[in-house]
């Protein structure tokens, strides 16, 4: 169609050029001379002009005797001469009026052709306008979801680690999608459904992904937020296609990507039963009832808010399994961090052990990125090998913030700071409950001044009303520091103060570890589904149990704080050690704190060894 328009525009232009060629006047008649009006004038008094046609625009054609035979002229009268017909009349010279004629091209113009013409061009360009867009109108209502061939599908089990327990679950799929007639064959019969749920970043989508390219069968993504629109019904009808899609290349895997956007629970909104979400949601209701269990086609959605589902999404015969697919362990982190420096130069002294261990709470999305900052870190550094120095670096950009160089702080800034960081670090060291301080600094990180970072011998599930009351006292630790060398405090605290208010109330309220309140929970979350559900929180008790409270949090933070200051008070010279090697080195590791506690000096450092961790380590080649 473009190829047929572009012949036809051609063909019009070349007519069209063709026609106003025609119609220009490209010359004079060269039998015709040109009389100036004098010479005219002489031709009138001596009766040598035979015949004459005046125009309106004072132009005079005719002709006139030459050697008595008659010559074509063409003059034009320059002014106005109001005598030039009277003579002419005397002379009897043979005359007529002449109004200017029409162009050719002007009544070209005035013709229905050119019209004509304007119209079958008009006509094939809205043809070839509606070609390319026209189908995406009449497609408005179909899937928006891609199909990823065997071909293009190379992911498979190998390349997700760190989940075995959601790959387990999983595999019963990736068999039945190779061998069907197995499971047919004892009646046995395949979840439609499976919802995968857990934190962002831990691999849902590539786990989905590895089931469609262990299987070897077609993979359908679709996000939810695709199949909703501004229009009325464009939602439902992109789920129907879907469906219809999925059968049409079965066996295969429909994967749904935050199902939650259109799967929340219904009557939540303002347009109640008419509500274009409600609607795609109903849909999709349907259509996972409407086929048969045995066609092959398996849903798979992903989301990290399963509490916001509508539960007839979550019932037997749509969603029937839920997988969790969680923050990985220590060792899934090891074989993650494994997984993603298959490609990255290594070098001998990086223990992928030790850095598992050294990033607890970090998903698979986070474990990549310390990778990648890691390679970063090494390419800046001119290093061929990435080392645990750069490892480090980027851990520490990671979970502490980028540096601020930029920042000036004075000195009296910089002691306070000191001092609070050492108040934290002393009472994290002290207390047997506590996470193990792995380093502090001075150097300004993302919003602080300074940071004790803390990391877990081990790992934990679950934590004890000692750890909690330990973790509020190492809060407390910096203000107590600030108070006891300063004899004042600082806004520095305001965070720490925030932080241990909140666990404090949430042990009263929600844990149980409150004498006077007992085993009762109160201030639950409410339950509607209307605006404000996620923040607004139902007050179920009354105002002698709010006194209660309130007496009780105070209580546990009133503990805390004398808990911290009897602390930093009885370990005095140990607190002074740790400020003033933070003010002279600005941070301070594990191993220098660990000196520090058993009464010994650091070694001495010169001026020019004196590093901060924004200071580069040295620029050593590791083999």
């Amino acid at each position: 169609m473009n190829k047929g328009f572009k012949q036809l525009a051609l063909i019009l232009l070349v007519v069209m050029l063709a026609v106003m060629i025609f119609t220009l006047d490209t010359g004079k008649d060269k039998k015709t001379e040109e009389l100036g009006y004098n010479e005219f004038l002489q031709y009138v008094n001596d009766n040598r002009i035979v015949e004459l046609t005046i125009n309106e625009n004072r132009i005079i054609e005719g002709a006139f005797l030459k050697d008595n035979a008659p010559v074509k002229f063409k003059t034009i009268i320059p002014y106005q001469d109001n005598a030039l017909v009277q003579k002419l009349v005397e002379k009897n010279v043979k005359m007529k009026g002449k109004m200017p004629e029409e162009g050719l091209f002007y009544k070209f113009l005035m013709s229905p052709l050119p019209w004509l013409l304007m119209l079958v061009l008009l006509f094939f360009f809205l043809m070839r306008q509606f070609q390319s867009t026209g189908s995406k109108a009449m497609n408005f209502g179909k899937t928006r979801a891609k199909l990823h061939h065997d071909s293009n599908n190379k992911v498979t089990f190998d390349d997700v680690a760190g989940i075995d327990e959601a790959k387990g679950e999983l595999s019963e799929i990736v068999d039945f999608l190779k061998k069907p007639e197995k499971y047919i064959k004892l009646g046995a019969k395949i979840p439609k459904g499976v919802l995968l749920v857990g934190p962002p970043g831990t691999g849902k989508t590539l786990l989905a992904r590895a089931i469609a390219g262990e299987a070897g069968v077609k993979f359908f993504s679709i996000s939810g937020s695709d199949f909703m629109e501004m229009f009325v019904g464009v939602g439902a009808s992109r789920v129907r296609d879907l469906f219809d899609q999925g059968k049409k290349n079965s066996p295969c895997i429909i994967f749904i990507d935050e199902v939650d956007a259109i799967g929340r629970l219904r009557g939540a909104g303002l347009g109640g039963g008419h509500d274009e979400r409600e609607q795609t949601l109903n849909q999709l209701l349907v259509e996972m009832d409407g086929f048969e269990t045995n066609e092959g086609l398996i849903i798979i959605a992903a989301t990290n808010r399963p509490d916001v589902l509508d539960p007839a999404l979550l019932r037997p015969g749509r969603f029937d399994r839920q997988v969790i697919v969680d923050v990985p362990d220590v060792r899934g982190r090891e074989k993650i961090l494994a997984v993603h420096s298959k490609k990255i130069p290594l070098a001998k002294d990086v223990d992928l052990k030790i850095v598992a261990r050294g990033t607890p709470g970090f998903t698979g999305a986070d474990l990549a990125n310390l990778i990648n900052e890691s390679a970063i870190m090494a390419a800046r550094r001119n290093r061929s090998r990435v080392n645990m120095a750069d490892i480090d670096s980027a851990k520490d950009k990671i979970m502490m913030g980028p540096e601020r160089k930029s920042m000036i702080i004075t000195e009296k800034e910089k002691e306070i700071t000191a001092y609070h960081e050492a108040g934290h670090a002393l009472i994290g060291l002290l207390t047997d409950d506590n996470e193990d301080v792995h380093k502090v600094t001075i150097i300004p990180r993302g919003r602080a001044l300074g940071l004790t970072l803390q990391l877990p011998h081990e790992e934990k599930y679950t934590h004890t009303k000692k750890y909690w009351t330990e973790r509020i006292a190492l809060l407390f630790g910096g203000h107590i520091a600030e108070r006891l060398k300063f004899g004042d405090s600082s806004t520095g605290s305001s965070n720490d103060i925030e932080r241990a208010t909140q666990i404090a109330k949430r042990m009263v309220c929600e844990w149980g570890m409150s004498e006077k309140l007992g085993l009762m929970s109160v201030g639950s979350r409410n339950d509607q589904v209307f605006i404000g559900r996620d923040w607004v929180h139902e007050k179920n008790y009354s105002e002698n149990t709010a006194q209660i409270i309130d007496e009780e949090i105070k209580a546990i933070l009133s503990s805390c704080e004398k808990r911290a200051t009897e602390l930093i008070s009885g370990n005095l010279d140990k607190f002074e050690k740790i400020g003033k090697y933070l003010i002279e080195r600005e941070t301070l590791n594990a191993d220098d704190l660990a000196v520090i506690m058993k009464g010994e000096d650091l070694p001495a450092i010169n001026g020019e060894e004196k590093v901060s961790s924004s200071s580069e380590d040295k620029e050593t080649e590791d083999a």
